[in-house]
């Protein structure tokens, strides 16, 4: 389409719209198996912006594709049309009725934000998800949303009171309950909507109509039901059948995927917050068929929760960072574990409750172990379940657990001859397949391994698809029981619901949408299921070289094709997690951890030039990257954007130069090493207003910051200085002085030698420049020959097992990070990630074999309250920090829920990046540090961590080594 067609519709709207090749390629996937290039990409602010995109899209014949979160497993979210995001400005709570129990929202508002709000009023939205964190409720209404706790709480559909939506004429209407006297008002008006009631009443007005709706869509008795359109809904009331309910379009609506209207407001019932106390069953069995068996018998309590994870999920989590701690409830290999969670007002009717179901699965004899979780243990277990999702995608290669088949839900009587008679199915084409999920519902999310990049995978996906389609049509199941038709399987509805039944499904469809404009091509009329994937078939792999190592991936573009879209990186800053905190300050897509991995990807396969990195595309989507690592940890499929970063612009700037501000930074180290000979001037002028705003102006520095003053310090002398507290030395350390704690943290570095020395630790200094600063600008050469230098120096005291101990986290944890992918020599840098330790690892572990203790403290009470630097909570933990600053008995230590500081090395002093780095500042951190007193202790174990505290609150953090310093008495 003509690009002037899309410049006149940009200047009719409010919000954007966006015809870039980087904006397209970052919406031409969701988290299915498919792609299709947007010719355009819409971010309405107003529903008059909505009726502008309707009239442009029939006037036109494009299609609209509506996207909140993009987590759709079914392809709902991808077309060539428009894709239309509400998430960045329909974000509103709009009005809460207490009495009815309801809320107004825009389909913009995150189902777990909405929570939070609702929590103080005593209410919520029941229908959860696996991406509750980050999915939206304008997606949950177009998919019908379940998720864990529907067999208590129920399904979106159930939840829907009303809706406003913008019809394919531009029209505007409020949809909801009507009772006989308003539904023929309806039909007596003359205009779009009237024409939809007309059309209804006079199809489902027929018996015959009636009577083949019941018989051929799936079991009423299942209620994860999102087979086509819910006409069958649409027969529950006194219009049509004998139920008291009034006749309810919005029943309808919900699980439409956005081809009926387009939703801007939908009104909720809420339920009151579940009962207070809590208790979960996760009951271990030996194999699959085992825990099957048990699911009836346990659905005859009153379960809160009934869910499965099979071997192939629980392997998953075995090997992500963040999973690791909650695998804590596992007891040897399981096939399977149910996590049964009931829920009770008081603990004695808990406990009662408890009681029997542990009596119902001792009766079975099926599980051979039944551990009871409470509290927090929860919490934990149902994380790991949850992580089930993004963790397939964490699979090495290119064969991945694709969904296809993993929606459908059978009664639960059926459920484990429908498994057996599936795993047979299985059997025959050679597959080991995933099972996990609702079996409380009648719903396993089933996943075959296959490899869509080779079409004799492609023709699997196919075979495999029809034949469960078949298999699930003679339990009179679901074929979409949760996730939706989409493109995946809205090809088979004539199978599942009837021809008949289909072509009724096609009229409805051109009753609401007669140009077809709301995204085509799903439910009816649908897409091929085996085209239009996200890989090229049988395509020649991309040549990919690079410098650092990638092999853990097979190279950089698996490397980046190992993010399935869930969109985790999504969340806000208001969940768990410091993932992705440029996209908390500015709720674009392009600064995710899928928005760069997309993106990357797509320029890494489809680039035309000799340096397939040479796209200013990419130089975009990494611009805002903090390198802050948390992808490396909070991603279920490990997606190191640090890392991919630091390749990128290496590769960039070899064809396109290195900028002198780059450069400055990058060769900062021997700048401030220049400058520590004569510290006075050079602190004197990085402090004058006139020429430290002159540095500050050449160097591309934003003038609000303050330059980090320099020293000269002599640490050797201060470390024979130092008292020997024992006529045998202790334990023997090596103190790693790095390039910040040489230069600018001195007094950390002196706190440190002296704390040590004064506990009896014999202490080694070792002088090197880690390479961080090369690293975080892409001078890989010199970061690479630094690694190699120092690994070198360190053999010595690798060989003889002596740790090595850092104060800087983003230096000592490039020892076992970074340095793996650009040293050769395996053994060497598996040795050097071993003993290289935060220096609250070390003092952790020394507390932990009882070689340290709070006898060597103060008694004096303090209030202390501790924010870690992101490459400490990606590479190692919190809780080492909390456990030495607790040290001191009467120490009241808590750690900031902060996220990133916003600073990231040289990131926040870059004047175009400085307000970006400031607003990841005050998201948490600056109001958390703001709200206490002057007498509580800040720590703060990063140079970068502090700096930005002192300029975002004028509050001097201090490293954990200066607080325990001054709190021992020894």
């Amino acid at each position: 389409m003509e690009k002037s067609l899309f410049k006149n519709l940009a200047q009719l709207l409010e919000g954007e719209l966006k015809i870039d090749e980087l904006s397209k390629a970052l919406y031409a996937t969701d988290a299915s198996v498919y792609r299709k290039l947007p010719q355009a990409v819409a971010f309405p602010k107003t529903s008059t912006d909505i009726q502008h995109l309707i009239g442009f899209a029939n006037t036109n014949g494009i299609g609209l594709i509506p996207r909140t979160a993009g987590t759709s497993l079914a392809g709902q979210c991808v077309g060539d049309g428009i894709v239309v995001d509400v998430s960045k400005h329909f974000t509103q709570i709009l009005k809460l009725d207490q009495e009815k129990k309801q809320v107004r929202v825009q389909p913009g508002v995150v189902r777990d934000e909405l929570n939070l709000y609702l929590k103080p009023f005593g209410l919520f939205f029941g229908p959860n998800t696996s991406t509750a964190n980050r999915c939206m409720i304008g997606g949950m209404v177009g998919n019908n949303s379940s998720g864990t706790t529907s067999i208590q709480y129920g399904v979106t559909r159930d939840k829907v009171v009303a809706m406003q939506c913008v019809l394919s004429d531009g029209s505007v209407k409020e949809i909801t309950a009507l009772d006989s006297h308003a539904f023929n008002e309806k039909m007596a008006q003359e205009d779009l909507e009237g024409d939809i009631y007309r059309f209804l009443n006079d199809e489902l007005g027929k018996l015959e109509t009636q009577q083949q709706i019941r018989d051929e869509f799936p079991n009423p008795s299942i209620h994860r039901r999102n087979t086509g359109y819910a006409v069958d809904e649409l027969l529950n009331n006194n219009r049509y059948g004998t139920k008291a309910n009034d006749f309810d379009l919005c029943q309808l609506l919900s699980g439409s995927e956005g081809t009926l209207a387009f939703t801007t407001e939908i009104t909720l019932q809420l339920d009151d917050l579940p009962p207070e106390y809590a208790a979960m069953v996760a009951t271990h069995y030996h194999t699959l068929e085992d825990s099957l068996a048990d699911v009836a018998p346990a659905m005859q309590h009153s379960l809160h929760l009934c869910e499965m994870m099979d071997k192939v999920i629980l392997d998953c989590t075995k090997s992500n960072r963040a999973q690791l701690e909650n695998r804590f409830f596992v007891s040897g290999d399981p096939a399977a574990i149910l996590m049964l969670e009931v829920k009770a007002d008081s603990e004695d009717d808990l406990n009662r409750q408890l009681e029997a179901l542990l009596k119902t699965v001792e009766q079975s004899g099926l599980s051979y172990s039944s551990p009871v979780l409470r509290g927090d243990e929860i919490a934990k277990a149902i994380e790991l379940r949850k992580a089930g999702l993004g963790l397939l995608g964490n699979m090495v290669g290119d064969r991945k657990a694709v969904a296809c088949i993993e929606d459908t839900a059978v009664a639960i009587d059926d459920l484990k001859d429908f498994i057996g008679e599936f795993t047979n199915i299985m059997k025959g084409y050679g597959q080991e397949a995933v099972y996990y999920a609702h079996a409380g519902a009648g719903e396993l999310h089933l996943r075959p391994i296959l490899n869509l990049k080779k079409s004799e995978d492609v023709k699997l996906f196919r075979e495999i698809t029809t034949d469960v389609a078949h298999l699930t049509k003679k339990y009179k199941g679901s074929f979409s029981g949760e996730h939706g038709d989409g493109i995946v399987r809205a090809e088979f509805i004539p199978l599942m619901i009837g021809e008949k039944n289909y072509e009724l499904l096609k009229r409805l469809k051109k009753s609401f949408d007669p140009n077809n404009i709301f995204n085509p091509g799903k439910i009816v009329d649908a897409f091929p299921m085996d085209e239009s994937l996200r890989y090229e078939v049988d395509r020649s792999e991309p040549e990919v070289k690079t410098l650092m190592d990638f092999s853990d991936s097979e190279g950089i573009l698996k490397a980046a094709e190992k993010c399935n879209g869930s969109g985790d990186c999504r969340k806000s800053h208001h969940m768990k997690g410091g993932m992705c905190p440029s996209y908390h300050a500015t709720k674009n897509e392009k600064d995710t951890t899928r928005g760069r991995a997309n993106t990357l990807r797509e320029f890494l396969t489809n680039s035309y030039k000799p340096n397939q990195f040479d796209h200013k595309e990419l130089k975009e989507v990494f611009d805002l990257c903090l390198s802050c690592k948390a992808c490396a940890s909070e991603c279920p499929s490990n997606v190191d954007i640090a890392a991919l970063k630091a390749e990128f612009l290496y590769q960039y700037q070899e064809t396109n130069g290195y900028p002198f501000r780059s450069k400055l930074f990058a060769h900062n180290t021997k700048l401030t090493a220049l400058g520590s000979q004569v510290p006075a001037l050079t602190n004197t002028m990085y402090k004058s207003n006139f020429f430290g705003g002159l540095l500050k102006r050449a160097s591309g520095v934003a003038q609000e910051r303050s330059l980090p003053l320099v020293y000269k310090v002599d640490f050797a002398k201060f470390l024979k200085a130092q008292p020997k507290t024992k006529e045998e030395a202790g334990k023997k350390v090596v103190l790693y002085i790095d390039e910040f704690t040489k230069y600018l943290d001195v007094e950390v570095g002196k706190d440190a030698i002296e704390l040590l020395c004064r506990l009896g630790y014999d202490v080694e200094l070792f002088y090197a420049e880690s390479g961080r600063t090369y690293l975080s600008k892409g001078f890989l050469k010199q970061a690479k020959r630094l690694a190699e230098k120092n690994s070198i120096q360190l053999a010595p005291y690798l060989n003889s097992e002596i740790p090595i101990v850092g104060l800087e986290p983003s230096a000592i944890l490039s020892f076992r990070d970074e340095y793996k992918r650009l040293l050769t020599d395996k053994n060497l840098t598996e040795k050097l990630s071993k003993q290289s330790y935060l220096i609250e690892e070390f003092l952790a572990s020394e507390i932990e074999q009882g070689n340290l203790g709070p006898e060597v403290f103060t008694k004096e009470t303090r209030e202390v309250k501790i924010h870690n630097h992101c490459h400490q909570k990606a590479l190692s933990n919190q809780k080492v920090t909390f456990d030495i600053l607790n040290l001191p008995e009467n120490y009241k230590v808590t750690i900031i829920p902060s996220g990133c500081c916003g600073m990231a090395g040289s990131f926040g002093y870059e004047k175009e990046h400085y307000e970006t780095s400031m607003q990841v500042g005050a998201l948490k951190l600056f109001p958390a540090v703001k709200k206490c007193d002057n007498d509580t202790l800040i720590s703060a174990n990063g140079t970068s961590c502090r700096h930005q505290i002192k300029d975002g609150t004028d509050r001097d953090a201090e490293h954990p080594v200066s607080i325990l310093l001054k709190a021992l008495v020894i």
